[in-house]
């Protein structure tokens, strides 16, 4: 059975012109034609459309071009893991985002282990603490997102509790709020004791991460079709 590139398209809510630029990019294999040019797309095709369109949302286009050129050299388990590597990303970005918002709980100030209750870091200290690297501080320094002290007699710079807590709401959100000025605003709530607004921002951190998530087990679900539908599976 064939199908026609509208009736594919208007099932997935797409125009027929996206079909054609998946296969201009490899992601699909080439269908046959009829004598005047026109398409010919069978189930194989529509269970390839389908799993890009499920996966694009959960992974990027990158990942599911990756992907969908590894299941067209019949290499499944180079594909799993593809996917299975970029879950394993978004569980540590939700751990991470899980202990940010737990450290912005009013009830964490009275309660500091002793690792985070040292008056004064040097960035080497706090980088690893945060699970930061220090060309980052470096640089969130540079875009006035956090300001540390220096140290007068040689120059190094010191961090307290506080940059502490805007270092991990910045390692959080990064991902999530796209314009410097909104960050800094957050920030800054957190320079003034104000930490309401940081919380809130890191709720709905967690919120676009339980999204992702979801999003990514529909292009698994999908892709998992795919490779019965190509007996990879």
């Amino acid at each position: 059975m064939y199908y026609k590139p509208i009736e594919i398209a208007r099932s997935l809510d797409i125009t027929p012109s996206a079909l054609r630029h998946y296969e201009a990019w490899g992601i699909v294999p080439a269908p046959k034609r009829k004598k005047n040019g026109y398409r010919l797309y069978t189930e194989e095709h529509v269970a390839y459309f389908r799993c890009i369109r499920a996966m694009y949302p959960g992974f990027g286009m990158d990942i599911t071009r990756t992907v969908m050129k590894y299941i067209q050299d019949n290499k499944t388990a180079e594909a799993f893991w593809t996917v299975n590597k970029e879950q394993a990303k978004l569980q540590q970005e939700k751990v991470l985002t899980d202990q940010t918002h737990e450290l912005l709980q009013e009830s964490f100030v009275s309660t500091l282990p002793e690792t985070f209750s040292k008056e004064k870091m040097t960035i080497g200290y706090i980088s690893k603490l945060a699970d930061v690297p220090a060309s980052a501080i470096r640089h969130w320094e540079k875009e006035g997102l956090i300001t540390p002290e220096r140290d007068p007699e040689n120059g190094y710079r010191l961090f307290n509790q506080m940059h502490l807590r805007q270092i991990l709401v910045i390692r959080a959100l990064r991902r999530t709020v796209h314009y410097l000025e909104i960050m800094k605003n957050i920030v800054k709530e957190i320079e003034h004791n104000n930490i309401e607004e940081a919380k809130k921002a890191t709720k709905e951190a967690l919120e676009n991460i339980n999204f992702q998530n979801r999003n990514q087990f529909h292009g698994i679900c999908e892709l998992y079709k795919l490779c019965e539908v190509l007996d990879l599976v």
